[in-house]
């Protein structure tokens, strides 16, 4: 594919050489003659002018000896480009002769079932949709079109999955909610889970996370959101269109996160929180209580960010300033001391 014909594809515009061929799109520091690399923010431009591409995708024209594709996302660009060059593998169609199928399945169009998964009843799979090897279906799950279920996946019963969803290997969607109460005699009963889980379009969710089902109602994740690996998401949660669960977040119950959220890795969650829309939650931090939109938090508990970044930089002077605080006192008491003897 010639430069000019990638231009096209993106809506993007050439400086240099429109009959260049590209045979691959990569990174700045791996990219070699024949490829294309992209450039976001001004300090990776020296390590473009070392660079071995052939051209480059910039949100304006740099002064560079390769070639140039102006776009106004080079990254998003470069993402859609790695699509084109990589496109994903895909089994052909299929069920195969190890698969255990329940009473009244239905499947759609080029549905691939691999070796050793189990489907449940009353199980509805659409056009189009692969299910991995040893992944499990529980009863009255319905899947979208175009998802992909990856190894050792389970859905337990109830849960509604969209379309164009990819749950990596390990994922539990549906598992109980930890909900538990005091007998008389202090023993823990277990109270029943009896919602589900309701996972929208274009979800992505990584590997080894956990969504609980609802103890009434439902665990809902709203389109377009992506969860990291290692995720745990509780009971009666709402996750808001496009937000971000980045590695090792925890949120527990009942809460309530806007759309675009972005919680930064093990972020924590307490129950019954809402989030409001748009807002970031940086790495380690703990939210303890409601937290307005359009706002960016930090901290244990989370506070406003720069009321955390000013915090963090006072904390390795604490011991210095209660030094100095001790001796004023001492200070102080010596001078109470002269005035009541004279």
């Amino acid at each position: 594919m010639n430069l000019g014909d990638i231009a096209e594809k993106i809506g993007g515009k050439v400086i240099g050489d429109a009959s260049l061929e590209i045979t691959d799109v990569r990174h700045i520091e791996s990219a070699e003659e024949g490829h294309l690399t992209f450039l976001t923010g001004k300090k990776f431009l020296d390590k473009l002018k070392q660079s071995k591409a052939s051209a480059v995708l910039v949100d304006s024209e740099q002064e560079v000896e390769i070639s140039q594709v102006i776009t106004p996302g080079p990254m998003l660009a470069f993402a859609r480009l790695l699509d084109q060059f990589h496109p994903q593998s895909r089994p052909k169609p299929g069920i195969h002769p190890s698969v255990i199928l329940g009473e009244n399945v239905v499947l759609g169009k080029r549905v691939t079932l691999s070796a050793l998964v189990c489907v449940g009843d009353n199980v509805q799979i659409d056009d189009d949709t692969v299910v991995y090897p040893s992944a499990v279906i529980g009863s009255d799950c319905s899947l979208g079109k175009n998802t992909v279920i990856h190894s050792n996946v389970t859905l337990y019963n109830n849960s509604v999955i969209g379309n164009h969803v990819i749950l990596h290997a390990g994922v539990v969607v549906g598992a109980d909610g930890f909900g538990y109460t005091l007998d008389e005699k202090g023993r823990h009963v277990k109270i029943n889970q009896i919602g589900n889980v309701v996972i929208e379009d274009n979800v992505e969710v990584g590997a080894n996370s956990c969504i609980d089902r609802a103890a009434m109602g439902t665990t809902l994740i709203k389109e377009g959101t992506k969860i990291d690996n290692l995720v745990q998401v509780a009971h009666n949660c709402t996750i808001g269109e496009h937000s971000i669960l980045v590695a090792q977040v925890g949120i527990a119950g009942s809460c309530e996160l806007g759309h675009h959220v972005v919680l930064a890795g093990q972020a924590g969650v307490s129950d019954h929180v809402k989030v409001g829309d748009q807002v970031t939650v940086v790495s380690k931090s703990a939210v303890l209580r409601d937290l307005e939109g359009h706002s960016a938090y930090g901290g244990i508990p989370a506070v406003p960010l720069n009321i955390w970044k000013r915090s963090i930089t006072v904390l390795p002077k604490l011991p210095d300033l209660a030094r100095k605080i001790r001796d004023l006192e001492s200070r102080l008491n010596d001078i109470e001391k002269k005035k009541s003897e004279e």
